[in-house]
């Protein structure tokens, strides 16, 4: 059975765009334009997924985030113009699993949605480029070789492969990875990152899976 993603996106053209992305992709989509029918539409359709712009009009993707999560834990990507922090951390406070800044690929949100289901169904090792990674074991292998990462290294590939495409500053990675340590400077998140590409690099030497963004931080590149 095909997983039905809702796209509440007022802009058509663009909802049209990703729809088509989606639909190539094995998804089924069903598209509404405002915000005041999403919530019943819910209720009554239960999606797999919904992408859901802030600014809907009638009523806004934070509010209907914030009702939504009031009833059901379907996986929520925001999607918005509005690029200031407080925004994206608003976002995700109020239950959203990941957001993507307009403009953006469709390739890459098909990606992201992708990433958000495997994550958010339970049982299920993460599977992406080569990588297998078991939450419940720390095991991490690429093209059937085991990585042999440290807790810390698992956490960190976790992080990045979950987000495909999202570029994390080293402060963010700092705050999801390293929650228990007191003492953490960016030289420990390059230090890992270059272990991390130095083991995946042992298997694959032409690997770019794990990019740098230069003054800004890391991300993990997927060959869409």
């Amino acid at each position: 059975m095909k997983e039905n993603i809702l796209i509440a996106e007022d802009e058509p053209k663009l909802a049209a765009l990703l729809g088509d992305y989606l639909k190539a992709s094995g998804f089924d989509f069903f598209i509404i334009a405002e915000g005041t029918g999403v919530e019943s539409w819910v209720r009554e359709n239960k999606p797999g997924l919904i992408l859901l712009d802030i600014m809907l009009p009638g009523k806004d993707g934070m509010e209907i985030c914030k009702a939504i999560r009031a009833f059901s834990r379907v996986p929520i990507i925001m999607v918005t113009a509005r690029i200031e922090e407080i925004d994206r951390l608003l976002g995700l406070e109020l239950g959203a699993d990941d957001y993507i800044c307009k403009p953006f690929s469709p390739r890459e949100v098909v990606a992201r949605v992708k990433a958000v289901l495997r994550r958010t169904r339970d049982g299920q090792a993460i599977q992406a480029q080569g990588l297998v990674l078991d939450e419940k074991t720390y095991r991490a292998t690429f093209h059937g070789r085991n990585l042999e990462l440290t807790a810390v290294e698992f956490k960190l590939l976790q992080l990045l492969v979950e987000h495909p495409g999202r570029i994390f500053s080293r402060q963010q990675i700092m705050n999801k990875i390293y929650q228990e340590e007191r003492f953490v400077s960016d030289r420990t998140v390059d230090s890992h990152i270059k272990k991390l590409r130095r083991k995946i690099e042992l298997i694959d030497p032409q690997s770019t899976l794990i990019q740098s963004v230069y003054s800004v931080g890391y991300k993990f590149e997927p060959d869409l």
